[in-house]
């Protein structure tokens, strides 16, 4: 088992390798974190009591909630408290939080107005905890100064953390769907409500009964199933879509599909099986899931700059120029680490432009 920190400008891209391949992958953002972990001094804005919970202003951050059962019990409107965010924004609510702190986190809030007292641990740190005997490969001598309290000589610089076959994996997260070695395909469709993942199996090209035939071909991709689910985040409520079996069939694979799930540190729960036999995961959500890091002006601005990263190291003489909507070059400005980790590594300004024409996410560099 290895962590391999790939680092670009403004981004950290962090896998746990193990034989089989990417266990677990995150991208880590410095100048846009996610906020989990992070401790606030933050003041009751509103009780609510009909959600048994307060809502709190924040530093920096939109109002997060606190539960009753998170240590809100008996707040009042206006008073000032520390807490903890466990759960990153999303949909337009703000982060939920807890108010269960430790006796050094306690110390560090004092009096005072709203602020950010000390940020959470980033994507390197988080899967160093969560595979403590690992060794970390980063590419980055700055990245890994700025790690060295935390993990110390587990760390060793490389010339690139990521080889050919594991930027292919990464990059493959990106995609709607995966195709597997025995022509089954697994697709993933993210609505604001839940994931549906829809399998199809594909020509099998077994003998024996049909129903046995799919049976045993929907529980050899049950593992791929799992692993994907983990490595793209998937979270909140996902209801597969099994290939072919009847839906009276299928909660026979319940038991092999629950030991699939088992190895996943959130313990996501096999519900059970609708009358349609889609089977029901619940899977807490700490962290955004990966396509919603992966999508908007950020990350395609994040996007340009690493492949202008990769053009500038090919041919240093040359600086390319990224022509971007102005989505895009809005939210580049905005990250305070991104365009300053580019002149850290190449000693020279980036060179950008909003261009109008160019809509949604869409850039380009010229060469």
């Amino acid at each position: 088992m290895r962590i391999l920190a790939a680092c670009g400008p403004g981004e950290v891209r962090v896998a746990a390798v193990d034989d089989a391949g990417l266990l677990d992958y995150a991208a880590w953002r410095p100048g846009v974190p996610d906020g989990v972990g992070d401790l606030h001094r933050g003041r009751i804005a509103a009780l609510a009591p009909a959600m048994a919970g307060a809502f709190v202003r924040l530093e920096g951050a939109a109002d997060g909630f606190l539960p009753d059962s998170d240590g809100g019990a008996g707040a009042t409107e206006g008073q000032a408290l520390g807490v903890r965010v466990v759960r990153a924004a999303q949909g337009g609510k703000g982060p939920r939080l807890s108010a269960r702190l430790s006796p050094a986190e306690a110390a560090l809030v004092g009096a005072g107005p709203p602020a950010l007292l000390r940020r959470g641990p980033g994507a390197v740190e988080r899967l160093a905890a969560l595979h403590p005997t690992a060794a970390i490969d980063i590419d980055d001598a700055a990245v890994m100064a700025a790690l060295r309290p935390a993990l110390g000589a587990r760390m060793r610089l490389v010339r690139a953390a990521f080889d050919d076959a594991v930027a292919a994996e990464a990059e493959a997260l990106a995609e709607s769907g995966i195709t597997l070695s025995g022509g089954a395909r697994i697709d993933f469709h993210p609505t604001p409500a839940l994931v549906a993942i829809d399998v199809d199996l594909g020509a099998t090209g077994a003998r024996g009964g049909k129903a046995r035939v799919q049976f045993a071909a929907n529980r050899a991709l049950l593992p791929a199933l799992a692993r994907q689910i983990r490595l793209r985040n998937l979270s909140g409520a996902i209801l597969v879509d099994f290939g072919g079996m009847s839906a009276a069939r299928r909660p026979r694979l319940a038991p092999e599909l629950r030991a699939a799930l088992s190895d996943d540190p959130l313990a996501p729960v096999l519900l059970g099986f609708t009358a349609l036999g889609l089977a029901e995961i619940l899977r807490p959500r700490v962290h955004p899931p990966l396509h919603e890091v992966l999508a908007g002006p950020h990350a395609a601005g994040l996007a340009a700059l690493r492949a202008a990263d990769a053009a500038f190291s090919a041919r240093p003489q040359h600086v390319p120029t990224l022509r971007a909507a102005p989505a895009v070059e809005a939210a580049l400005r905005a990250d305070p680490v991104a365009l300053a980790d580019w002149q850290r590594r190449t000693g020279r300004p980036f060179p950008m432009r909003a261009e109008p024409t160019l809509p949604g996410c869409a850039w380009s560099l010229d060469e």
